[in-house]
């Protein structure tokens, strides 16, 4: 479930910024999710955090970079179809 979630977010997240004109160099997410468990041995995720951490070419909109990370959330067709909050904390370096 992590590894989806956060390959949706990559995949909108780069479209985004091609179409922005900002060149990403590096993607790395470290993801984490929250779970809780039933007594009968039955979980479910309760809570998921995106930590991308991007690199972006030399002179590229650094601003408008971490900004286009709320418009993929808003695009990811799964983290829209879960029923816990996916957040996420970007960190956006110049490289």
């Amino acid at each position: 479930m992590l590894a989806a979630l956060s390959g949706c977010h990559q995949l909108a997240y780069l479209h985004l910024c091609a179409v922005a004109g900002i060149v990403v160099v590096e993607y790395v997410d470290h993801a984490e999710g929250v779970m809780a468990t039933k007594p009968d041995g039955a979980g479910q995720f309760t809570r998921v955090m995106l930590r991308p951490k991007v690199t972006v070419a030399a002179g590229s909109n650094v601003a408008k970079a971490k900004e286009l990370h709320h418009e993929a959330h808003a695009m990811c067709f799964i983290a829209r179809s879960v029923n816990f909050p996916v957040e996420n904390e970007p960190e956006i370096l110049v490289g």
